[in-house]
């Protein structure tokens, strides 16, 4: 028994690897957002001015310092970094712990085995569960942590063990530091929390106490990071005021929502794609646990607390339409599945705490019929997330997956079909232009670039060292500069979308034109990906 857990940990994680070593080597697609931190996190290490800080204060830290000690191998493995393997190394296992995760928590509520392994199965092998354990992206680890404490909660209503608390609360601090929507978890958690405490001790001490375990960890990382940014940067919230910030990126790019019932329309939809049988088993999981008096499903708002923070950002227009963003649905509706089940006894702590519960079998609602209901549901579910994920209008990112898939389907109109191989072939022109550059021989600091849309060639090139970027000290005078400091080539992109906020076209409104007088053209790359820029090399004037 003892085993279990790392061998279910083991076999997941290899699945995840697998698959994501087939998206990146076999089918080379990679998803922007893991190859942006993989870039950060070889600029921190092997860049031509390497320092930590260098990872960037954009977003939460915990994605790209996870990698530093497979990024430091890309020296002398680069296919480490070209084809985004440290982030999938960092995401296939943190996928495994959370179905790890779901699994304690039906074997310790007592379910009996073939459901435990039923919801098991239906959420590790859930399509979008399956890809972003796949793809290196930070919704593994944020997934991971989060129902790591959402078990934790579940064991604390119970055992009243302050040691479960403490780790729910380590849990979502961590969490936090891989996304920033663990702060709408953590202070609901903590509401939650304090008035369960309460209500169990009539002791507002207690209660007050019970909050601040769990809040403090959130709290200190969110300090600490804050404090961190403004240190570096001068700016605490470089994710609001940055150039290179989400609100930044939606303005330039035109994402987000106008607000309003279609927006609203819009998340409800993402979340019934995701998780078709949540409402029905939301509905179940709160009247049977009305009926037994049971406060473990209050642990679930931490999740409920996540979606919720999705639809009010994307309703304010604060986010894309992703489907990820809604991802939380999956761990929710299997958490609260495992409410459906009569608990088979009282839960094992080693260190109960003075107000810890005696729960016996629970028999009002026994028998199989609602937990086999609830499970066939689920399985139920699974076809239609995983057709939702391959259509272009309720999954914009995930879509392309048809064909990497299914290359040869003909059910696909020709347009469609186009913008999906152009997604798929996103960053080839930029490995390309790796693969020119690094075979110049150029010295040290002989190419300048801004990395907004440079960072896949940071991840693919073999000398890093010969790029000066915006996180180098020296980027702004050698940029003021570019011929007294060595530099031999301009590498720009057109100051359009995102290119706006690049540093070169900042300080060059024409370079992208004309060279702006510092350089003649050396050639121009019309690029191959989708959404990706035309790229021009100019010859810096001696």
């Amino acid at each position: 028994m003892r085993t279990r857990p790392l061998v279910l940990f083991t076999a997941f994680t290899v699945l995840y690897l697998a698959v994501g070593l087939y998206l990146s080597l076999g089918a080379n697609y990679l998803q922007g957002d893991a190859l942006s931190r993989v870039a950060d996190t070889r600029a921190a290490l092997l860049s031509r001015d390497p320092h930590l800080a260098a990872i960037g204060f954009i977003f939460t830290p915990l994605t790209a310092l996870a990698q530093l000690p497979l990024v430091g191998l890309s020296e002398w493995f680069p296919a480490l970094t070209r084809w985004s393997l440290t982030a999938v190394a960092v995401s296939a296992p943190a996928m495994a712990g959370a179905v790890t995760q779901i699994h304690a928590l039906a074997r310790e509520r007592r379910c009996p085995s073939w459901f435990t392994w039923g919801v098991t199965l239906v959420f590790g092998l859930h399509p979008m569960i399956v890809y972003y354990g796949a793809n290196g992206m930070s919704e593994a680890l944020f997934v991971f942590f989060v129902v790591w404490a959402v078990r934790r909660l579940v064991r604390w209503m119970t055992t009243d063990d302050v040691h479960d608390l403490m780790v729910a609360g380590f849990a979502l601090g961590m969490a936090y530091l891989a996304r920033y929507d663990a702060l709408a978890a953590s202070g609901t958690a903590t509401l939650v929390v304090a008035a369960v405490s309460y209500r169990r001790s009539r002791r507002t001490e207690t209660a007050i106490l019970d909050g601040v375990i769990l809040a403090a960890p959130t709290a200190l990382a969110f300090l600490a990071w804050a404090a961190t940014s403004w240190l570096v940067t001068g700016s605490a919230l470089a994710q609001f005021s940055s150039r290179y910030g989400n609100a930044a990126i939606l303005e330039q790019s035109g994402g987000g929502s106008t607000g309003g019932l279609s927006a609203l329309a819009f998340s409800a939809a993402e979340i019934v794609v995701l998780a078709p049988a949540l409402g029905v088993v939301l509905l179940v999981s709160v009247a049977l646990a009305v009926r037994r008096r049971d406060p473990e499903p209050l642990a679930a708002v931490v999740l409920v607390a996540v979606l919720g923070f999705a639809v009010f950002t994307y309703l304010r227009g604060m986010t894309f339409p992703f489907l990820r963003f809604y991802i939380s649905a999956v761990p929710l509706l299997v958490v609260l599945a495992v409410f459906c089940v009569p608990r088979g006894g009282t839960m094992r702590t080693r260190r109960p705490g003075p107000l810890a519960a005696v729960r016996p079998q629970d028999t009002l609602t026994g028998g199989r019929v609602v937990p086999v209901a609830v499970l066939l549901l689920l399985v139920a579910g699974v076809p239609l997330s995983g057709a939702a994920m391959v259509s272009p209008t309720l999954s914009q990112e995930q879509h392309a997956l048809h064909a990497v898939i299914l290359p040869e389907s003909g059910d696909r109109p020709a347009e469609v079909r186009l913008q999906q191989e152009a997604i798929v072939a996103s960053f080839d022109t930029e490995r390309r232009l790796a693969d020119y550059l690094d075979s110049l021989g150029l010295p040290e600091g002989a190419v300048i670039m801004d990395t907004v849309h440079g960072f896949p060639i940071i991840a693919s090139t073999t000398r890093p060292e010969q790029f000066v970027i915006p996180s180098d000290r020296d980027f702004v005078e050698i940029l003021n500069d570019p011929a007294a400091n060595g530099v031999r080539f301009l590498l720009t992109v057109p100051a359009e979308g995102r290119g706006t906020s690049d540093a070169l076209n900042l300080r060059y409104p024409t370079v992208h034109e004309n060279g702006a007088q510092l350089g003649s053209l050396e050639f121009e790359v019309v690029n191959s990906g989708s959404d990706r820029p035309t790229w021009r090399l100019w010859r810096v004037f001696e």
